[in-house]
């Protein structure tokens, strides 16, 4: 079922000339950007985030003011007002999964009670399942060579098996949020098995979620079926999706879910727009794009603990001389975090440790290195306006590959996770319904006069 070869693949002749019509007719005078003073990409000179509303969710911690100086500081994130790091602390000192606890914090915001806890998660669990023939009829058929995509029409045709899809009450909301969450593994799971058995000729395996186990759990599951999986595997998986749930409002994929929320749209086309934004190489796809430039690095470099020769090819890769030549190093830097990221800083506590156990010592050595040098490396070749850091992505891609997932589903783990952080935000949206978000374009175009077909 490959339609590599369908005609709306195709780019006739007269579309490259049209193509040609566009450039020739878009490009802007970037002067113009910095003569009326615009924010790009909704950030000032220094890459602070430019204020457009307010939430309670998430804060992301970066700097302190002394002097009415911005002064950078080791990166913090906090869920409803704790940081993250003690967060982890709980609950890998009671030995349980986050995650769970994680989206009730988010969605609640409060941490649960035990039973609260418990109550949840049977509440999770009796949602995890699809609609009758959903697989079959959906999932199974026009699958997508891309799992993001493939999540993106699941969700946009779940929304025709919703009575009330419309209903943008709090009560409904909240009872489809919940239901997303809890089915978010099931559609990039089946997803994928439909991808790899039309498109690689793989056997086809549809495992049944347990409604008792964690989220981090039954993905393990639905991939590999009972009994399969390590108990450090669910572990950090379970850690890698409480890093993900949420990181405020300003994220491209949240914000995202709050400008479509602010229409007053449903909840499945709020989400699958915030889908569509995480599936980039710059946002959520970023990890896929780290293990990628780590496969070339090591295809070209001899010896790995070289540092010199480390040094070099980060050079190459900003100035467009190496892997896919677009002049970023993927994994370094963040638009808000500049000493460190403190998701990454979590992941790398285990991340020695599952080398060692994976016996994959010589590549942990080689992102270490990375992460020391390639800072170094931009503060030479580059004018910087904040200081440099490896972020979550730099270590969530090789976690994944040691824990064996498909690369095809890293990006939408990424969704599994922040579908948690989407519906709080969509949630708190509502309630504090406002006017619709819309900011301004300055249109620097010239006038022009209409000129007659017959005079062109």
């Amino acid at each position: 079922m490959n339609r590599a070869d369908s005609k709306f693949s195709q780019i006739k002749p007269e579309i490259k000339e049209f193509a040609d019509l566009c450039v020739k007719n878009s490009n802007i005078d970037p002067e113009l950007y910095a003569k009326y003073d615009v924010k790009r990409g909704l950030r000032d000179i220094s890459g602070r985030g430019v204020l457009t509303g307010l939430t309670e969710i998430a804060e992301v911690h970066s700097y302190t003011i002394r002097d009415a100086e911005y002064v950078p500081c080791e990166g913090k994130l906090f869920y409803r007002g704790i940081d993250i790091e003690d967060i982890v602390s709980g609950f890998l000192k009671d030995d349980r999964p986050g995650f769970e606890e994680t989206t009730y914090l988010l969605l609640f915001g409060e941490l649960p009670t035990r039973q609260q806890l418990d109550d949840f998660n049977r509440l999770l669990g009796s949602y995890r399942s699809l609609p009758t023939n959903f697989v079959r009829d959906v999932i199974m058929k026009a699958s997508s060579r891309n799992m993001m995509n493939s999540l993106a029409k699941s969700i946009l045709t779940l929304y025709s098996y919703d009575a009330a899809a419309d209903d943008i009450s709090i009560p409904n909301v909240l009872r489809q949020s919940l239901e997303l969450i809890a089915i978010f593994p099931l559609l990039t799971v089946y997803g994928y098995q439909a991808y790899s058995y039309y498109h690689d000729g793989k056997s086809l395996m549809i495992h049944t979620p347990a409604p008792e186990l964690s989220t981090a759990e039954n993905l393990l599951l639905l991939l590999r079926g009972a009994g399969n999986y390590t108990k450090l595997e669910a572990k950090i998986l379970d850690l890698a999706l409480m890093l993900h749930a949420d990181h405020g409002g300003g994220n491209n994929s949240t914000f995202t879910t709050r400008v479509v929320t602010s229409t007053g749209t449903d909840t499945y086309s709020a989400i699958t727009a915030a889908v569509g934004s995480l599936k980039g190489p710059k946002h959520g796809g970023a990890n896929i794009k780290v293990v990628e430039m780590f496969d070339d690095m090591k295809a070209n470099l001899s010896d790995w603990t070289d540092d010199a020769a480390i040094a070099d090819y980060l050079k190459k890769l900003l100035h467009k001389e190496a892997f896919d030549r677009t002049g970023l190093i993927y994994g370094i830097g963040h638009a808000v975090y500049s000493l460190s990221d403190p998701r990454a800083r979590v992941f790398k506590s285990f991340v020695k440790d599952l080398a060692v156990e994976k016996g994959r010592e010589k590549e942990f050595v080689l992102y270490d290195k990375v992460e020391t040098l390639a800072p170094e490396v931009i503060a030479s070749e580059r004018k910087i306006y904040k200081g440099i850091s490896a972020n979550v992505d730099f270590y969530s891609g090789f976690v994944y590959s040691m824990l064996d997932l498909p690369r095809e589903l890293y990006t939408p783990i990424f969704a599994v996770s922040r579908i948690s952080g989407w519906c709080a935000h969509r949630i708190e949206e509502l309630i504090n319904a406002g006017k619709i978000i819309r900011p301004a374009f300055k249109n620097v175009a010239k006038r022009r006069a209409y000129i007659p077909m017959d005079k062109r």
